[in-house]
């Protein structure tokens, strides 16, 4: 008997899934921190781009203790409402990069247990010469905790109904397979719990506003063959909280997205909002049957039909979005 793979056992199941798309699916440009880029001709003549995902890091919006400097968010806010475009916010605690750290500086003290902590890049399961690939706010460590939520319920008391969303970053973390690379006070339990938590924080500052978690793997556990729940209690709880839910990353062919995230996005479509962001690399990724990269047509239909998603966030990689992504949607209505 011929054995079906376990890619294409997942690709059947989120298939049969599958319906046809009839509600209207919301297509924003995601221009990281290159916030500037609002301000070209190019999307803003878009219609078909309902609007911009803007990322704002927690270290540049509260600068010192209880000191919130908000106004590249009122800025960027009011040009696009003039200009008949929306803002989805990106609030950031995590970075990807070495030399960059996205939280305040004041907790980065004993009493905030340091406040942040490195994610490493790993080679072939070397961790022993593993490097630091970036830094990410010690979510799991309770005061730490109190000065997010905190920063959730202000940007909330300005801001909620006036943009139209608002997202937490990924939940996946890289602290490594073996233990040893993982601060001493975490546990997966704890961190499943704490993003729980600022879920429902995020959603009672903001009861208007559209909200995210992008929610794509959780550390601990690895489906489907070591599953400890932990992704799978993340998005239970959102929808019991009417939390939106997506994560990063439109890979169609991938393994890990095809266990973990897509599935959970898909049985939250039509309880929840839910969302997908096109990140860098994604334009690039080659179909294994045709070998062949999808088109711009095609990423939709997987998003759509596929996932069934609310909203769809488009980065800016070049060559492919002024090459193929502009175009394409330049000719939709």
């Amino acid at each position: 008997m011929r054995r079906i793979r376990p890619i294409t056992i997942c690709l059947i199941v989120l298939s049969l899934c599958a319906s046809a798309h009839s509600k209207p699916v919301h297509h924003y440009v995601f221009f990281n921190l290159a916030r500037e880029r609002i301000r070209e001709a190019s999307f803003l003549s878009t219609k078909a781009f309902e609007g911009a995902q803007l990322k704002y890091t927690w270290r540049e919006l509260e600068p010192r203790k209880d000191v919130y400097e908000f106004a590249a968010i009122r800025s960027d806010l009011a040009f696009l409402t003039a200009k008949g475009k929306k803002c989805f916010i990106q609030l950031q605690d995590v970075s990807f990069g070495a030399e960059k750290v996205n939280v305040p500086e004041y907790l980065r003290n004993e009493e905030y247990g340091g406040g942040v902590v490195p994610q490493w890049d790993i080679v072939n399961g070397d961790e022993a010469n593993a490097k630091i690939g970036g830094w990410v706010a010690k979510r799991w460590d309770p005061a730490v905790q109190v000065r997010f939520q905190k920063l959730l319920i202000t940007l909330g008391k300005e801001f909620d109904g006036k943009i139209a969303g608002i997202n937490l970053p990924e939940t996946s973390l890289d602290f490594g397979d073996k233990g040893g690379l993982a601060p001493k006070d975490f546990t997966p339990e704890r961190y499943r719990d704490v993003v729980i938590s600022n879920m429902k924080a995020l959603r009672q500052a903001f009861p208007t506003s559209v909200v995210l978690q992008y929610a794509n793997f959780m550390p601990g556990e690895w489906l489907p063959g070591d599953d400890h729940s932990y992704l799978r209690d993340v998005y239970k709880a959102a929808r019991e909280t009417g939390v939106g839910v997506g994560g990063p990353d439109l890979l169609p062919f991938r393994r890990g997205q095809l266990n973990h995230s897509y599935p959970l996005i898909k049985s939250s479509s039509g309880v929840v909002s839910t969302g997908i962001a096109v990140q860098d690399g994604n334009y690039s990724e080659l179909d294994p049957k045709t070998g062949k990269k999808l088109t711009i047509a095609e990423l939709i239909k997987f998003a759509t039909d596929t996932l069934n998603v609310d909203y769809v966030f488009w980065c800016t990689e070049e060559p492919f979005y002024s090459k193929e992504v502009i175009p394409f949607f330049q000719q939709r209505p």
